[in-house]
This record gives structure tokens, sequence and C-alpha cells, in this order.
């Protein structure tokens, strides 16, 4: 113990990046294991911080106000988000504003006899704790709605057990939920990963146990409106929206990333990742996506980090595996998540498991760039298939974003160009979502408009977009036919 040691966040003034000063520091009573940076819209003066601490928390001796207990403590750090507000014009004045008990009346994280046991817990150590985590693992069984002092409770997500089923494996939870001083097994009291929608005001929270949904339009106090519980869900890792902000992905690190639970033996629900939509502020569990290709035993394989990629009208996530190596995934039809492209360096040792394989992939900028943690940084350039188009990968270049943090998802945009609306017209062609016959004409019209300039160019578009609003009425796919059009009429209109 001591009072002059930190655990919290370190504040830096990097302006010059060679020569980096601390300009403050802000002490927390759990430390931080990762934080997310938050902007409230509307406030360009101030940023937050979202800190997950999972630390134990400190005495209040070595720093004041620190005090750990179970849920009837009303002054306990254990079940609490920090939230730092950092004035950017003084950010030696960095201090927490807030600390929202977000992780109150959460359940025990359901567990998964089977799955224990491959990871040597075993089926006697899950039973062990079945008495003292029974009362808080039926607190919401599958199906049902709890409800919690920070916000509404969740159904459990497809597959995860009732009460009975929830109790007997509810054994290994004190781990990722924790047992206080006092009290049985509690839910999770911190969160791996934040991830942040700010332009939408919500927040995924993949907190070890269970999947949280937050409500952040007021950044300085995040407020709980639902989570989620799977026992196929070994320890919910991170968090990704869909654009929209309609759908969200959670990964499932089981193990660490440091096993092999890519093999052909392993399910394919475990160490994936879990689909949700978000439907009147509930999540609501649809599908999971797991890594196609069987890997062997010689290479840790689990879902990590990833980002989205902006092709227009598609869901599509890059994602690293260690040495599954990438998939990029398409979760647009979110009960049906389909891999469009990968690519597999293969094992790093072939008479042994060592470590290595793609920590983290993201997309930026129209590459994608891959941490792999035994061989060094790779770049990566997706190349034209069936399912993937030239142009709707030419679309997706026109995205341009001056920075990129996978916790603080920002809204795609996609400027006009030739390249989108010929994107939408590829896709309504792979999925017969309108006659071929116009679609050749559409394609036809492009071509002829791009070969012409000032008021020739827009009654050639201003015509085609036209014809579409009209034949989308007979369209497999109106909704994407009419998104053609809006597109072609975005064109017509855009200065040249």
């Amino acid at each position: 113990m001591s009072k002059d040691r930190v655990r919290g966040i370190r504040v830096f003034d990097i302006s010059d990046v060679k020569k980096p000063k601390l300009v403050t520091s802000v002490q927390t009573c759990r430390g931080s294991h990762t934080h997310t940076v938050v902007t409230q819209p509307g406030d360009n003066d101030n940023v937050y911080i979202y800190v997950s601490g999972t630390a134990g928390v400190r005495s209040a001796e070595e720093l004041p106000g620190c005090q750990d207990g179970g849920l009837d403590d009303p002054n306990t750090a254990r079940f609490r988000l920090e939230v730092i507000k950092v004035p950017l014009a003084a950010p030696s004045q960095a201090a927490i504003v807030s600390s929202p008990r977000i992780f109150n009346a959460l359940p025990v994280a359901p567990r998964n006899a089977e799955r224990d046991a491959m990871s040597g817990r075993g089926a006697a150590g899950a039973a062990g704790a079945a008495g003292a985590g029974a009362a808080g693992a039926a607190a919401a069984p599958a199906g049902a709605a709890g409800a919690g002092a920070a916000g509404a409770g969740a159904p459990a997500a497809a597959g995860a057990p009732g009460a009975a089923g929830a109790a007997t494996a509810a054994g290994a939870a004190g781990g990722r939920g924790g047992r206080g001083p006092q009290g049985p097994p509690t839910g999770p009291n911190q969160c791996h990963d934040i991830t942040v929608y700010p332009e939408l005001g919500l927040a995924g929270g993949a907190c070890a146990g269970l999947g949280l949904l937050l409500d952040i339009r007021d950044a300085a106090h995040p407020v709980r409106l639902d989570f989620a519980a799977d026992q196929n869900m070994s320890f919910w890792h991170s968090a990704t929206f869909s654009n929209d902000g309609k759908k969200l992905l959670f990964s499932d690190e089981w193990g660490g990333g440091s096993a092999p639970r890519c093999r052909d033996t392993d399910k394919l629900e475990w160490g994936a990742d879990a689909l949700f939509t978000i439907e009147d502020n509930k999540l609501k569990f649809h599908s999971y996506y797991k890594m196609p290709a069987p890997q062997t035993a010689q290479e840790n394989c689990v879902a990590h980090n990833g980002s989205l990629i902006p092709i227009p009208g598609r869901d599509v996530m890059v994602q690293g595996w260690y040495q599954g190596g990438l998939s990029v995934f398409d979760w647009t039809d979110i009960d049906h998540p389909k891999e469009i492209a990968f690519f597999d360096r293969g094992p790093v040792a072939a008479d042994r498991l060592a470590m290595g394989g793609s920590w983290s992939a993201y997309w930026y900028n129209g590459l994608i760039v891959s941490s792999e943690i035994a061989r060094g940084l790779d770049i990566y350039e997706l190349v034209p298939s069936p399912l993937l188009s030239a142009n709707e990968l030419a679309a997706a270049k026109t995205v341009k974003v001056n920075y990129w943090n996978t916790q603080d998802q920002q809204k795609f945009v996609w400027p006009p160009s030739f390249a989108l609306a010929r994107a939408y017209l590829d896709q309504l062609e792979r999925s017969n979502g309108l006659a071929s016959a116009a679609i050749t004409a559409a394609r036809t019209t492009l071509t002829t408009a791009e070969q012409r300039s000032g008021a020739q160019r827009k009654t050639a578009l201003t015509g085609l977009a036209a014809q579409l609003t009209v034949a989308a009425a007979a369209a497999r796919d109106q909704a994407k036919v009419l998104t053609l059009s809006k597109a072609v009429t975005d064109l017509a209109n855009a200065p040249r």
C-alpha cells in the first residue's frame, strides 16, 4: 500500500509527440483496466472518460473515499463506473464527476458445465457454489425481465438457462462478477471494454459475465438500459454497433485468447460473437458468428478485436481471431451472418501451441491494419469477389475519417459518387432485388451520365432517379431501390 502510487488515469500533453508531458493523474478506487474516451455532441469544451477498473478496491488509508462492500452498501466502490471529465482548455483540472452504479442488481452470469469442463473447471466446480449463487442466478431467467436500481433488466439471450439451469451453473461466477467482502456471488461489477456511439447516445458494455446497453445522451451520467446473459458466452470482451445503431455485436474472448478454441471439435457458439438487435432499448438475441475454418490444436484462436468496414447498404465487419487470422463477415441478415473474405497466416509453430496471431484488425481509410502478435504489423486491402464487388470497395474508400477509435464509433456517411450508385446496383443484382433489365438500363444510364457534364449530366441522373422510384413499387427489394434512387438524386445535385 502506498499513497504515492497511481491507479487510475494519467493525462498527458502530446502536442510535441517527441516530448510528452504528464499533465495530471486522476486516482480511482479500482484502477483502470481499460477506459473509453467519450464525447458529448454539442460540447466542444470537454471530453469524458469511462473507467473500467478491475482491481480490488483500494483502502481508504491509501485513497480517501474508497470503500469495499456488498450490494447493500451504498458507499461501496465495487458496483460503479467512474466518469472523469477533462476540460480541454484546462486538462490539469480533470476529475471524477460521477460514479453511476450501472452494475446494481445484475444477476450472476449463467454457466455452461460442458464448456467449463473443456476449460478445466469441471462440472463439480460449477456445482460447488450453486447454493450461494442460486438467488442471484435466478434473478433474470430466460424469457423474463428483471429490474435493477440502475435500469431495467433484460431477458437472457436464447440458449441461456432458466432459473434452475442458472442456479446449477453459477459456480464460477465469482471470478467475473466477484464475491465481495460479504454476501453471495453477484453479477459483474466492471466491464472489460465499453464502446460508445455518441451520435446515437448509446454505449455497449462488454462486462465479462454480461453484456450491457447504456444510455449516454448525458455523457457525464450514463444509465443502464438493459443487459443480456448467455450461458454460451464465457467472457464478454468487446462490443460493436451496426452503423445505424439498431444492432449490437458482443465478442467472447473465451480463455483470454491463449487457447485453441477454433478446432473442429469446438462448438461454433463458443468463443464467438453474439449478435443482438436493439428494440425499444432492449437487447434481443438473434445468432452467433464464428470464423468457419477449423484451426489446429497448435493455434490459439477465439473472437477478438475488430471494426466495421464502410460497405454501403451492408453491415460488414473485419475481426482478428488470433492465429485464426482475419475474418471479414456480413451480418446484415443478423440471423445468418456469413464470412465473405479472410486471411490466415497459418500456425506460428507446427509442433506446439505458441502464442501469436491477429490481436486486432481495424479498417482505416480503405485499408485493414492488423496487429500480429508474433509476426509484426500487417496491412491488408480487400479485393473484389462474388460476395464483395469492386464498386462496393470503391464506395467504401470514399469514406474518410480524421482518426479512428473503435471504442468511439463514428457514423459512416458516403458522399455522392458513381461508385456508390453502382454498389447498390451490384447488391440488387446479387439479391435479385430488382429486375435484370432495369439493372442493365440503370448501368447504361450511369455510364452515359458520367461521360457528360453540367446540365446534361444532371438531366440524365434526375431522369434515372425518377425511373428507379417508379420501379421500386414492383421490386423485390423496394427499400434498396429507393436508397439507390436517393443516391442517384444526390449525385445529380452534387457540385462537380
